[in-house]
Parts: C-alpha cells; sequence; structure tokens
C-alpha cells in the first residue's frame, strides 16, 4: 500500500482530478451563449470542454479552441486559436471572442454556464438537451 502511495506522488497527473470548471459540472455538455451583458445573442456560439485544460466551440463563423488550465472558479483562457471563414456574423464572432477573453470566473449551475470578468460583464450559456 505504501508503495502505491510514493507511486502516485512520482507519475505525473496519478490521482489528479480536473480541478477546472469541466471537473465542476461544466464538462460533458454543449453550452450555448444566450446573453451577453444581459443582451440576447441572436447569432449561435457553443462553449465545450474537450479535455481537461481545453476548451472549445463554434462562434458564429468559425471554429476555435484554446487552453484553459485555472482552477474552478477562475477563467483564464490562454490564446485563441480559431479557423478564418467569412461569413455575414463577423460582428457578432469578434464580439464572443474578444467577450470570452475577457472572462476571468466561473460559475455552473445546474444547466446553466455563467462566465463573469472584473469590469462587470457577463456571458449566461445554457447547456443543449
Amino acid at each position: 500500500m505504501r508503495f502505491m502511495m510514493i507511486l502516485a506522488f512520482l507519475i505525473p497527473g496519478a490521482c489528479q482530478s480536473d480541478e477546472t470548471v469541466s471537473g465542476y459540472g461544466g464538462g460533458d455538455r454543449v453550452w450555448t451563449l444566450v446573453e451577453i451583458d444581459g443582451q440576447p445573442f441572436a447569432s449561435r456560439a457553443t462553449l465545450t470542454f474537450p479535455d481537461r485544460g481545453q476548451i472549445a466551440g463554434q462562434a458564429p463563423c468559425n471554429r476555435y479552441s484554446a487552453i484553459m488550465e485555472a482552477p474552478y472558479p477562475w477563467f483564464d483562457t490562454g490564446p485563441v486559436i480559431a479557423t478564418r471563414m467569412a461569413c455575414p456574423d463577423l460582428d457578432a464572432e469578434d464580439l464572443f471572442l474578444s467577450t470570452l477573453d475577457a472572462m476571468t470566473e466561473s460559475e455552473v449551475s445546474g444547466n446553466t454556464l455563467v462566465l463573469r470578468a472584473e469590469d462587470g460583464r457577463e456571458m449566461l450559456f445554457k447547456a443543449d438537451e
């Protein structure tokens, strides 16, 4: 038994749980953006947590992904990587991605995910059924 405990400390990642929003109810769901700063978001944008330490989704025009390793309830992504297709919703996409980049805190409650920034901005997501 003692050997197993020592081994767990020596193997990177052994016995570690996901401390990000994914591990606190955000994972295994597709989150659809409903509002930004209390205003309905007319275009479709999604957020997922496909693997530990990652976010990905569909912005109004392009797919995107980023690293996200901040412990819950914090939300801090690395640089967002996105495809570069043009579409009529590029303004909505710019708003979505820039707002997502500004978020610093997350809260998961049932089928609702709220991302917040220090300046009071918010993004409200609902889990797809």
